[in-house]
């Protein structure tokens, strides 16, 4: 299929999903900072280019539209959630969001974010942003207090290297998903704190925290949440982008090449996530820390097919530091069971030990991303593969 009709299909799909009386205009910029917006005399979803605005982090020439306007795409600002043990709509396979803040932990379904792309949540006590870019199936979540501003983030109809631009309600700067960095307007340079969170598989999450919450499908939209609008979208390696990137297509790996990155201390690394299923236990050093990746199947593909529980197996990926209270583990696979060689105890694919000596200890887990090869590099040029 070429570019320009997938660029048309996709286009029309998500305007679709935009045309609904809820989704209306974008809010305004609150009162409060409304004269910090005339400052510089225009909004970055208006202008990008505006003279007054501090020297861009990206090029504004290569910001595009998905389609929809500002918010086209809703997010959602008052989100609903369930008791896992009340949720009779998601099967065992089916993709989901896993995000623990302090001792809460709740999931977010791609079932319900692939429509939205944007949950403002405070979980925790902590104001965050849970974020999934399905053109990239990178699921992000940030801090949305900035010292002592609090942010609420939409979504600004652009796409920067096929990544979802998010946009910050109250100076309505431009912000990458896939960075978290403020990147026209502004608020260019500010940087959001990333928080652990990963894709995994709702048996998974089901097990492995029975007291969580879920977010439901009651959003105040009216969408068609069992079916999936980006069916095929990681179906070829070699695919398409709907534009090119900046600096050109990197051709160490294929372009849409599912990878895990993971940056530490200015350093980052792109993991084959098929040089992860087959090895099921990767330890690597990635600036000056120890980390281990691993995987498990129950896992299908978000982007794959027309309900979320038939898409193609790819399992679970986590990614931690081998370290608790002090003690550095090393893991190994036996019996199809990953177990510490200090205690024997098994452990699962969200960083759990569930039995064993340390049974229920967890290891801290690693800021990641489950994404494709593209956009990580097109972000991190100088980021090194390992395969």
């Amino acid at each position: 299929m070429s570019r320009r009709i997938l660029g048309l299909l996709t286009a029309v799909v998500m305007l679709s999903a935009a045309c609904s009386t809820e989704a209306g205009s974008r809010p305004r910029v609150d009162a409060e900072v409304d004269a910090e917006v005339e400052v510089v005399g225009a909004s970055a979803l208006d202008d990008p280019r505006h003279p007054g605005f501090p020297e861009p982090l990206i090029d504004p020439d290569h910001l595009f539209s998905g389609g929809p306007p500002p918010d086209g795409i809703p997010p959602i600002d008052d989100p609903k959630f369930e008791p896992v043990s009340d949720v009779d709509w998601l099967e065992g396979n089916e993709p989901v969001l896993s995000l623990t803040v302090a001792d809460e932990t709740r999931a977010y379904p791609l079932q319900v974010m692939a429509w939205h792309e944007i949950v403002n949540d405070t979980v925790g006590g902590v104001p965050v942003a849970v974020t999934f870019c399905p053109l990239c199936n990178s699921g992000v979540a940030f801090e949305r207090r900035v010292e002592d501003r609090l942010l609420d983030f939409g979504t600004s109809g652009l796409l920067y290297v096929d990544n979802l631009v998010m946009y910050d309600r109250q100076t309505e700067s431009l912000w990458p998903q896939l960075t978290g960095r403020a990147s026209v307007g502004v608020l260019t340079g500010t940087r959001l704190e990333s928080i652990p969170m990963g894709i995994v598989g709702w048996k998974q999450f089901r097990e492995s925290h029975p007291e969580a919450m879920v977010l439901t499908r009651d959003t105040g939209f009216v969408r068609d949440y069992g079916s999936n609008p980006y069916v095929w979208r990681d179906d070829d390696p070699n695919g398409d982008l709907f534009a090119d990137p900046p600096g050109g297509t990197d051709r160490r790996l294929p372009v849409k090449e599912r990878i895990v990155g993971i940056m530490v201390n200015g350093q980052s690394v792109a993991v084959r996530r098929s040089h992860i299923v087959e090895r099921r236990l990767v330890e690597l050093t990635v600036g000056g820390r120890d980390l281990v990746v691993w995987h498990r199947s129950g896992q299908a593909s978000a982007l794959d097919a027309d309900g979320y529980h038939d898409g193609e197996e790819v399992g679970t990926v986590g990614v931690f530091r081998p370290l608790l209270d002090g003690r550095r583990l090393t893991f190994a696979v036996r019996a199809g069971r990953l177990i510490d060689e200090q205690t024997g105890s098994a452990w699962n694919v969200l960083g759990e030990a569930t039995s064993g000596q340390l049974t229920g200890s967890r290891l801290p887990a690693v800021v990641h991303l489950d994404t494709f090869w593209f956009v990580w590099v097109a972000f991190r040029p100088r980021t090194r593969v390992v395969e």
